[in-house]
């Protein structure tokens, strides 16, 4: 079996390699061009993938056979069917999604016609278009690398494209391509470090984030839990403390949306509240301050530590537009948050917000479904029949109210409840009687829901609160990493005096994940458990933290790169008041200096570049003093033919018309022959071999 195997591939090897080139460059071509088409499934039309890749493909076969290319005919009637079909998808042709869609249609549709050069510099002119479109919807660094790999193979099919003779290997255009990507690279940082920041044509990129953060302004009871088995990072956070150490475990709360109306079944956030007047905010001790790294989640609101008082700051020009404070202490922007954001905030650890005494609106907090959970209803005034018993009529109201929480804390520890992470969406209307009487286990949505439908049915003033708590330190760069399995459901109880307090119920029945930020995992799948088989699970977790270090570092330094860091680059290398004017200058100063440098390099290395031209040019004046005149397009192979033919019969000269014809053949083989690492020194041989060809008795014709 491995024989026929290891026998097919030498096969389609050695198929490969008899190709025409004709044929060989095209299906290179058209797997480059294939590559930067493929991030584009996941924001084009379903169609345009399958007509596109049904275009390729037509066109590879019509490569292996030799096959004459469709007529114009063919090609237009393609070309109007891709322009219809965008327009009904669309409703335009032009616009950002229009016009990749449309553009990538051309580019497939442009390889039918390789007919001459002239359609080739077309091709890879769409290529490069194509490939810069992709930075359209994603600057990750994924995408990045993968462009990168586009673009050098775009490269290397444009310097193969202009070497025309012979059968030259890929790999020879690849290395060409390689230094020219080198040579180019300084130009580009350059310009990405100089260039003006404007705003982008095309609008902000964005990362397509739909599935990937489940925290939203409704929850049904449940869908935290499916939110929880997704690793990916939701925001990075590096705090301004001595040595980066992150606040005590049980204050990493990170404050998302707040939903106050429950239908029995799911929770939602009331637009009411959310126009409402600023949120009566009391803050003591010092801020704790830091910087935050906010991946993509086309939300608009901001999911950071509690409490922030003071408008965090954002890049200027970022956007998100403006910020503002809701009244139930949520930062919001203007925009959906489509790109990284950057955040410097400050944030108070021991503060209340909320009114100090009873308002009408705090009876919002107290509704429930009309026959909603009656267990849970009658639970809650048994408990709180049990304190008046306990406490008499005349008792004091917020300690009634410390009691009950208490109480119902108390029955989450002892009665036999249970964290878990598949607890199942609850189908029935009543949930928390499923919870607090049934099933007895849920995770933090099913907890939180339950306790405040327990809270408002004793009278008190309740509310979820969703968002993420807890994290882990990257050990590679220090920066606090918060990913999408952190997403967390809690409780806010209103207390008279007090204000809004935080509780979270799920401390009560797992104590280690507020305290110890340990998380529930879903079971290794079939891949990860043979991973694991032949890597430890050690290697594998610091293999993580490299990678999110670097694209952390990516999305400081290129994505995060803005105007105002740009400034700040400005105002380090000694520029007080920076400006436009500034960057222009530093820029064109910056491009003139390498073009100098490249000048001087290019002259002191030219003899070392050029060396077998410059020996041929001295043979060919030499013999032209002789009387052998020859022009600049004559080969060395056909010199040497000249020599034997006018010289080997003269006894006199017939040794060194040999030596001078053997001379001129190697000089032909040292430049078409393969590339080699010998190159250089089989150089300095022949040029000593030239030097003693001159040193010796010419015939009587040479002029001296």
């Amino acid at each position: 079996m491995k024989a026929t195997a290891s026998s097919l591939e030498s096969n389609w090897l050695q198929r490969l390699t008899a190709l025409p080139r004709d044929a060989r460059d095209t299906l290179f071509l058209l797997a480059v061009i294939a590559w930067i088409m493929l991030p584009q499934i996941q924001h084009t039309p379903w169609w345009t993938s399958a007509f596109a890749a049904a275009l390729l493909l037509w066109r590879a076969r019509l490569a292996l056979t030799s096959a004459p290319l469709p007529g114009r005919w063919v090609l237009a009637g393609a070309l109007a069917i891709a322009i219809g079909a965008t327009w009904a998808t669309h409703k335009t042709i032009v616009g950002r999604d229009a016009g990749v869609t449309l553009v990538v249609m051309l580019l497939a549709l442009k390889t039918l016609e390789l007919r001459a050069r002239r359609d080739a510099m077309v091709v890879f002119f769409l290529g490069f278009f194509v490939l810069l479109s992709n930075f359209f919807y994603s600057q990750s660094l994924p995408t990045a690398m993968a462009m990168v790999l586009g673009l050098m193979g775009l490269l290397t099919a444009l310097v193969n494209a202009h070497m025309t003779a012979g059968k030259p290997p890929l790999t020879q255009a690849l290395r060409t391509a390689g230094w020219l990507a080198l040579w180019g690279a300084p130009v580009m940082v350059a310009l990405f470090l100089f260039f003006p920041r404007m705003a982008p044509l095309w609008g902000v990129p964005s990362d397509d984030m739909a599935a990937r953060s489940g925290l939203s302004e409704n929850m049904r009871v449940g869908e935290v839990a499916a939110l929880a088995l997704d690793d990916s990072v939701a925001l990075r956070i590096r705090f301004d403390t001595p040595g980066g150490k992150e606040p005590p475990a049980n204050t990493l709360y990170f404050r998302g949306p707040v939903l106050s109306q429950f239908d029995g079944r799911n929770w939602q956030a009331d637009p009411v509240l959310d126009a409402m007047a600023m949120p009566q905010l009391r803050v003591s001790d010092e801020p704790v301050r830091y910087q935050m790294l906010i991946e993509p989640s086309k939300r608009r609101w901001l999911t950071l530590l509690d409490a922030v008082k003071t408008e965090p700051q954002i890049p200027p020009g970022a956007s998100v537009g403006r910020l503002r404070m809701s009244s139930s202490l949520q930062w919001l922007s203007s925009r959906p948050i489509t790109d990284v954001l950057r955040v410097d905030a400050q944030s108070y650890l021991d503060f209340s917000h909320g009114p100090l005494q009873p308002t009408p609106e705090l009876k919002r907090y107290l509704q429930l479904p009309a026959g909603s959970n009656p267990r849970t209803q009658a639970l809650g005034e048994q408990l709180r029949a049990e304190l008046r018993a306990q406490r008499g009529a005349d008792t004091d109201t917020d300690t009634d109210t410390d009691r009950l929480i208490a109480a119902a804390l108390q029955r989450l520890k002892a009665g036999g409840y249970t964290y878990t992470l598949e607890p199942g969406v609850v189908d029935s209307v009543h949930t928390a009687d499923d919870f607090w009487f049934d099933s007895r286990q849920g995770f933090c949505e099913h907890i939180a829901s339950a306790f405040a439908v327990l809270m408002r049915g004793m009278g008190v003033p309740a509310r979820i609160v969703t968002g993420y708590q807890g994290g882990d330190r990257n050990s590679v760069d220090n920066y606090w990493t918060v990913r999408n399995s952190d997403a967390h459901a809690w409780t806010e109880v209103w207390i008279a005096g007090r204000g809004w307090v935080r509780v979270d119920p799920t401390g009560a029945v797992a104590p280690s994940r507020v305290g110890q930020f340990q998380r529930l995992s879903a079971p290794p799948g079939a891949f990860a458990s043979a991973v694991g088989n032949f890597v430890d699970t050690g290697s594998l977790e610091k293999l993580r933290a490299v990678w999110e270090a670097v694209n952390n570092r990516w999305n400081q330094w290129v994505i995060n790169y803005t105007q105002s860091r740009q400034l700040n680059l400005l105002q380090s290398l000694g520029f007080e008041s920076p400006s436009w004017t500034d960057l222009l200058r530093l820029l064109a100063g910056s491009l003139s200096a390498m073009a100098l440098l490249w000048l001087i390099w290019a002259r002191a290395t030219r003899p070392q570049r050029d060396g077998w031209g410059q020996l041929m040019h001295g043979a060919k004046l030499r013999l032209q003093r002789a009387g052998m005149a020859s022009d600049a397009s004559e080969s060395a192979r056909s010199l040497s033919r000249r020599v034997q033919e006018r010289w080997a019969e003269e006894s006199a000269s017939a040794p060194l018309a040999a030596a001078l014809s053997d001379w001129l053949l190697d000089m032909e083989r040292l430049r078409y022959a393969p590339s080699s690492n010998t190159e250089a020194t089989e150089l300095k041989t022949l040029r000593r071999r030239w030097l003693s060809l001159r040193k010796q008795r010419w015939p009587r014709t040479i002029k001296n």
